[in-house]
């Protein structure tokens, strides 16, 4: 679960940068924030991630030192992060190989500078 400061861009990000579907939305007006559930696939088969809203947040959220990132495998690691810097995706670490191995990796930020590495399938 993720805290977002702003969720419509937080939606515009995960589902149109990252393609990600949108699995069910619940708005709590009596506690007053919104929950939205993303993934690649069903729920009842596949990972999914939580975004929590809260309506009267006024600033944005500090992650914390416990935060690392979320990971995600992408098929051509070069193409994809050339396709979100295009849409204005922040790429804080070009695609390269991961220190100590060949894997190929890179990491995004989403809106709220939250860490997304992305992992070049083999």
């Amino acid at each position: 679960m993720l805290r977002v400061f702003n969720l419509q861009r937080s939606l515009e990000f995960y589902i149109g940068a990252l393609g990600m579907q949108m699995l069910r939305r619940q708005d709590y007006p009596s506690g007053r924030f919104t929950l939205v559930f993303l993934g690649y696939g069903d729920e009842d088969s596949d990972t999914v991630l939580e975004l929590t809203h809260n309506w009267d947040q006024q600033e944005p959220y500090a992650q914390g030192a416990a935060y690392g990132h979320i990971a995600l495998a992408v098929n051509d690691i070069y193409a994809t992060c050339g396709e979100l810097a295009e849409a204005g995706v922040k790429i804080s670490r070009s695609p390269g190989p991961m220190k100590h191995s060949p894997t190929l990796i890179a990491f995004i930020e989403d809106p709220d500078g939250y860490k997304i590495e992305l992992i070049g399938r083999k």
